[in-house]
């Protein structure tokens, strides 16, 4: 059975993975990882991930793999043991070089996607080591994958492959890229990148006595020069590639043979999450009851679509990946319009105090670090045991909601763009 890996930059988004349905959750330890923009989670954090994890019979892996000087490395030897003790699984490492200390202290070492792991040769050559796990580039195509997989299969090899299914695409391979470091002084390779490439760029064509040149700059007018020709002006996100989904290929993906399928976005919402992970576990469970009377659900990608995304596209698995990406093109834009105040269990009534107007029939998103993130529309309201149409801002309101939630958590509002 495909193991469905899903991303939590927090704990609510740790709740909400697992509650969708995933086998398991990767999240980041702080100042070792790939996103130090996310949250991220302290040493002492992994415990409570790890309990929580475990209610769910699902597996954590925790992420240190960013390029390591000697003192990380000291540290990161000071915490393993302590992250052994807390129940995680496995750790993924972009440095071959410490395989061998995560396996001293009895974890998995799993090969990050920036090793940019593209053959069979280099697979192997990691099972000597004992590594458990390589993530394989995201520049390989689905042939590639597949005869990866095959001869594996042949030789006999006990290490697991792991793929991205969904998620950002980034525009160097496998995430290793020096322009927000060029620009800002801001490793990518360090877990901080500034994503410049996703700003609206603007490309000039001009000729000088020696040679015509490209002059790219950003939306401040952050400039630099290339050396080539080009005949054309305009403003553009060509160095941002739409977003990864393969939601359509799950029958081809199980039957290659890969280990673990996995959602991309440590950094992205909780409600993102959720949705990737309730969509591909609907996808997965599918084909496994039935492979032969599968059928893709067109309603998958419509949900996709309305949590955060660039656009879609199947990245290097079957052509080039489309490189002009758009911003946000989630269908839906999140308000924050209150808080839960209160929830009466016996009753399955929530007291909410909102400070923007609702309505019944407005859309809801209710978030927290045990809710996790849920969705709810409003079909009944009251105010001092009177049933209303429209609570005004200000008000505390009671809402039927089956699903328990849990005081202070965020309550949005769900309104579709253009509408807003």
């Amino acid at each position: 059975m495909v193991e469905l890996l899903a991303p939590a930059g927090n704990f609510i988004s740790l709740t909400s993975a697992l509650k969708n349905g995933a086998d398991a959750v990767y999240i980041g330890l702080e100042e070792s990882n790939m996103r130090v923009n996310a949250s991220n989670f302290s040493l002492e954090d992994i415990k409570k991930a790890c309990d929580i994890a475990n209610s769910y019979s699902a597996k954590l892996y925790v992420c240190a793999n960013t390029i390591m000087r000697d003192k990380d490395v000291e540290r990161l030897e000071e915490q393993l043991p302590y992250i052994k003790e807390y129940g995680a699984d496995g750790i993924i490492l972009s440095d071959i070089g410490l395989v061998d200390l995560v396996c001293q202290n009895d974890l998995e070492a799993h090969i990050s996607v920036q090793e940019n792991t593209s053959n069979f040769h280099a697979l192997k050559t990691f099972e000597k080591l004992g590594v458990k796990r390589a993530i394989l580039s995201r520049e390989l195509s689905f042939n590639d994958i597949k005869s990866i997989v095959s001869k594996l299969k042949e030789s006999n090899s006990t290490i697991e492959t792991e793929v991205f299914i969904h998620g950002a695409m980034c525009m160097a391979i496998s995430g290793r890229c020096f322009l927000s470091y060029g620009l800002y002084g801001r490793s990518a390779n360090c877990g901080d990148c500034l994503q410049p490439c996703r700003k609206e760029w603007k490309l000039t064509f001009e000729e000088d006595e020696n040679d015509d040149v490209i002059n790219f700059a950003d939306s401040d007018d952050e400039s630099f020069i290339i050396s080539q020709s080009y005949d054309d002006s305009y403003r553009t996100n060509f160095f941002s590639p739409k977003d990864m989904a393969l939601i359509e290929h799950i029958p081809e993906l199980i039957e290659a043979g890969i280990d673990s399928f996995k959602i991309e976005g440590r950094a992205r919402s909780p409600d993102y999450v959720a949705t990737a992970t309730k969509v591909y576990r609907e996808a997965i469970d599918s084909y496994n009851k039935n492979p032969k009377s599968y059928q893709y659900n067109p309603e998958w990608m419509e949900e996709l679509e309305k949590v955060f995304n660039r656009g879609y596209d199947t990245g290097f698995y079957f052509n080039t990946p489309y490189q002009i990406s758009e911003n946000n093109q989630s269908k839906f834009i999140k308000k924050d319009i209150g808080k839960v105040v209160n929830y009466y269990n016996k009753i399955k009534v929530a007291e909410i105090k909102i400070w923007d107007d609702l309505s019944i029939g407005d859309e809801i998103m209710i978030q927290g670090p045990t809710t996790g993130s849920i969705t709810h529309t409003v079909d009944s309201m009251q105010i001092n045991k009177q049933a209303i149409e429209k609570a005004e801002k200000g008000s505390n309101v009671a809402i039927a909601i089956d699903e328990k939630l849990r005081e202070s958590d965020f309550i949005y509002k769900l309104i579709p763009r253009g509408n807003d």
